[in-house]
């Protein structure tokens, strides 16, 4: 056996170590009469400074104006929190009881909030609070973006991705599921009612008027079930009724362009939700979609659209509608107001493509590069160029594939890979937003504007501030 001549006998103990070497003095439990200034803590080009410093010259006068009580213990500084929330989300931070934590432990937010710590519910509930102008302070960063030279606006390639909701799908319900429940939760109140009426008769019979029964915990709580349900299915049924009429005026408007008479349908069954129409009663602005792994999720439908060539975010949506068709029109209607500009041209997948949105983009004076047919990337990539004189009556289909197979086509559409889905694996891997916290429409699309705010923030920071 291999004998171990590395014993504790010839190791050199701390004593002799230090008469061979000399060392910096180190000493944990010294005394600090002149603690140095926070300042010196990080160096001048960590993330940290950048963000105090933008922060700073920040608008922030909606958060602000919503303390107007002089009684009571004084509140943390807006701004300090504001700087907190921000590094928060670059550092892929959300939960507030994770920041709490990082308050003492990440010398980033340490300066950021000047050694003060504040608990997690002060932090939810400022976020909370205030989470409305949090979420505007996004058109902020786009126009910060724009001053550091990085809105050009030559393309902007439009994308929308699937993030989960603070729900989970198995706690949706269909409506036909709706209706048998609240038939079994009515049945039930009923007969608890007509016992519970029984009892009363026989006891004021027998010991006079009393003070009246109470409702009990048990009944209250299926009451309430049962009117969350009837809420929901009002909600779907007035869904039903608002689809059916909207395909009504699209096919009277359809014959018109014809030149045919419209005969209208009957709208009694369209009306109807479907059997399988469904909401999430943990989050009931949710909807159940397919993201890009096929796999279907209790979510929202995030887009956004970005400067194809510096990656900016130059506008910021989210909805609880799947299809992408309907999202483009808004969104680049908010690119145009955020950004004051024209947008030259326009690149997104097949799933934004329709008549309605080309002749949009054709009035907006914006080119469109949007194919027509779902195919991969390599496909585009790998098409043949087009030969011989286009038709006279080619439509605006045959048009756009056309100009996707030439040279040019690919080259401006190849953009759109290359930029807005890069930003997504930012979100979802450096941010870490892979669900939201919050619940409803309103607060997850105030959040997911405020974190693209971020984003456009970290994007100056590495493209000119860090240098």
């Amino acid at each position: 056996m291999h004998k171990n001549t590395f014993t504790r006998r010839n190791i050199p103990s701390n004593s002799e170590l230090s008469n061979m070497k000399k060392f910096r003095e180190y000493d944990q439990h010294q005394i600090m009469l002149f603690p140095p200034s926070m300042h010196d803590w990080i160096p001048d080009d960590h993330p940290a400074k950048f963000i105090d410093e933008v922060v700073g010259t920040l608008d922030l006068s909606a958060i602000y104006e919503s303390y107007t009580e002089s009684k009571g213990y004084p509140p943390y500084s807006p701004v300090m929190m504001v700087k907190v929330l921000f590094y928060a989300v670059s550092k892929g931070i959300h939960s507030s009881r994770k920041i709490e934590k990082a308050l003492h432990d990440d010398i980033g937010f340490r300066y950021l909030s000047a050694n003060q710590q504040p608990d997690h519910w002060t932090i939810s509930e400022f976020r909370r609070r205030h989470l409305k102008a949090l979420g505007d302070l996004f058109v902020q960063s786009v126009v910060l973006a724009d001053k550091a030279g990085l809105v050009r606006l030559n393309q902007i390639a439009v994308d929308g991705t699937k993030i989960k909701a603070s729900a989970s799908k198995h706690s949706a319900m269909s409506y036909a599921r709706m209706k048998k429940e609240e038939d079994r939760l009515t049945k039930y109140i009923n007969s608890y009612l007509e016992e519970a009426d029984r009892i009363d008769r026989e006891e004021d019979a027998r010991y006079g008027q009393g003070n009246g029964w109470s409702l009990p915990e048990e009944l209250s709580t299926a009451e309430k079930r049962r009117e969350a349900i009837r809420k929901a299915m009002a909600e779907l049924e007035a869904e039903a009724r608002e689809k059916a009429e909207k395909e009504q005026i699209a096919q009277k408007e359809k014959a018109e362009k014809k030149g045919k008479q419209h005969r209208p349908r009957k709208t009694a069954k369209a009306s109807v939700p479907k059997d399988k129409s469904q909401r999430n009663f943990t989050d009931m602005e949710s909807r159940i979609m397919r993201n890009s792994d096929k796999a279907f999720i209790q979510g929202y439908n995030c887009q956004i659209a970005v400067d194809a060539e510096t990656h900016v975010i130059v506008a910021s949506d989210i909805s609880n509608q799947a299809a992408d068709v309907t999202h483009l029109p808004p969104v680049v209607s908010q690119a145009i107001a955020n950004t004051g500009r024209k947008i030259k041209e326009l690149s997104a997948d097949a799933g934004y493509y329709s008549e309605d949105n080309l002749i949009f983009l054709e009035e907006a004076e914006i080119e469109a590069f949007i194919p027509p047919d779902k195919v991969k990337h390599s496909e585009w990539r790998e098409a043949k160029p087009p030969r011989g004189r286009i038709p006279k009556n080619a439509n605006r289909r045959y048009l756009m594939r056309r100009k996707l197979r030439t040279k040019h086509g690919r080259a401006r559409y190849r953009l759109r890979q290359t930029s807005v889905e890069p930003v997504f694996g930012f979100i979802k891997e450096q941010l870490k937003l892979r669900q939201f916290l919050h619940r409803g429409l309103d607060k997850v699309r105030n959040y997911w504007r405020f974190t693209c705010a971020v984003v456009n923030f970290m994007k100056v920071y590495r493209l000119s501030w860090a240098k």
